[in-house]
């Protein structure tokens, strides 16, 4: 019987791959887990030990009286599956290994999806069965210290490249065990890449720089896998190297390039339900570290009222993130978060203490074709009776959508002049006259 693995199908694209080949991957993969020291991979050189896992491996074929028999570039691929298996992650180790995938998502043992520029689609990849996805499951979470079973059947983990992972098995998982993975990128975006892919226009660029360079309090809003924390990288890059920054986040993803950068991550519990270590203990922590800049990477909970205190009492031009569907709902979510801290803080008061606290709210959005962009920036102006006021400075408005798509708007300036313009005026940030009057600066 010969191997019809590489055998696609134009209508579908989905590959065939009968049981006989993922049987004998799983019996050659065991035998060669017997006959290799595992402790002493980290030690031998990457090259020398791939060489070394090839011999073996086609030794233990060679000896299988049950092998399927392979063509050149089936046993080519199966000696590289194989080899992924040892070392990587299985089948999931050609989608690390592809810079433009930014999301895996794997549901069950059967679907590996990934995301390309926004949009998903499914791939050939799968496992045996879910089996062989929990061992790499497995694998991935015990390289950082956790563990995942029926009694804790949900984990985040970090992968050495500092992808972020979150995992959640049966029985929370009804079909089987399910895998989520965000990409890290290697080289992160700059504000250059965001400009060429139309994320903003160069026009507001100076006006984003003016307000980090004057330390106003900045807050992300957007939903998930709308680029928040790719956008509070690159607003990162314009903090002063002469600034002390500490960052606090669930899961390390901000990739300052600062030389005087101090990053903390929140721990969960351990098997006896000790250690956990949340957000609002970092944040409380690092007031005590002399910060310049505090940056919280996506406010979650009641952490939000320890931030909103370090903001108002002379840390100022802290960066955070949230979830939210609009500026105005990320100040509803934030209200919210607050009134989890169960101080019973009258919402009169908590909507000033917000006002006085935060000063810009940047709103990005994942559009319809993928496509992330800055819809809308908006600077808080004070109270009128008990509602926080806004105005908007910039806006992506959507006009439609064009025969392929793809989502037509307008970037403009609505003629509001900030009322941080003496702020950054006094901090030696000096911007055009008519660098706010009402035009579109880029259709796309």
């Amino acid at each position: 019987m010969e191997l019809k693995a590489l055998t696609s199908t134009a209508a579908n694209k989905t590959q065939y791959v009968p049981e006989e080949f993922f049987e004998l991957k799983s019996q050659i993969h065991a035998r060669l887990l017997d006959m290799i020291d595992l402790p002493k991979l980290d030690s031998i050189d990457q090259e020398n030990l791939k060489s070394q896992i090839r011999s073996m491996v086609e030794e233990i074929y060679r000896s299988e009286p049950n092998r399927v028999p392979l063509n050149f570039s089936e046993r080519e691929r199966f000696f590289k599956e194989i080899e992924d298996e040892v070392l990587g992650l299985g089948p999931l180790e050609p989608f690390m290994r592809d810079p433009s995938i930014s999301d895996v998502l794997v549901n069950t043992y059967k679907q590996i999806f990934v995301e390309r520029r926004g949009k998903l689609s499914l791939t050939e990849g799968r496992f045996k069965d879910n089996d062989h996805l929990m061992k790499i499951i497995d694998k991935i979470v015990s390289s950082v210290g956790r563990h995942v079973d029926e009694t804790t059947p949900m984990v985040d983990a970090r992968l050495s490249d500092g992808s972020r992972v979150n995992a959640i098995i049966p029985p929370l998982a009804i079909d089987g065990p399910i895998l989520s993975i965000r990409r890290f990128a290697a080289t992160p975006l700059e504000m250059e890449d965001l400009i060429l892919l139309q994320t903003l226009p160069e026009e507001l660029v100076q006006f984003i720089s003016g307000i980090i360079q004057a330390k106003t309090n900045i807050m992300i809003s957007g939903g998930t896998g709308s680029g928040k924390t790719t956008f509070l990288n690159v607003l990162s890059r314009f903090i002063s190297e002469n600034e002390r920054i500490v960052t606090i986040e669930d899961a390390a993803e901000l990739q300052l390039k600062q030389q005087h950068t101090v990053r903390l991550e929140t721990r969960p519990a351990n098997i006896e339900g000790r250690g956990e270590v949340m957000q609002r203990d970092l944040v409380k922590n690092s007031l005590r570290m002399r910060p310049d800049r505090i940056i919280l990477g996506e406010i979650r909970g009641p952490e939000a009222l320890d931030m909103l205190q370090a903001m108002n009492t002379g840390h100022e031009g802290s960066l955070t993130t949230i979830h939210a569907n609009s500026a105005r709902d990320a100040l509803l979510r934030l209200e919210t978060m607050v009134a989890m801290a169960n101080l019973e803080i009258p919402s009169l008061f908590l909507r000033r203490y917000i006002s006085s606290a935060i000063d810009i709210i940047i709103h990005v959005e994942r559009l319809t074709d993928g496509n992330r962009k800055l819809v809308s920036l908006q600077e808080l102006t004070g109270m009128e009776g008990e509602v926080v006021t806004m105005q908007e400075i910039f806006s992506f408005q959507k006009l439609g959508v064009d025969a392929e798509g793809n989502v037509k708007g307008a970037f403009k300036f609505h003629g509001i002049r900030p009322k941080c313009m003496d702020r950054l005026k006094a901090a030696g940030v000096h911007l055009p006259d008519d660098v706010f009057e009402p035009r579109v600066v880029l259709e796309v």
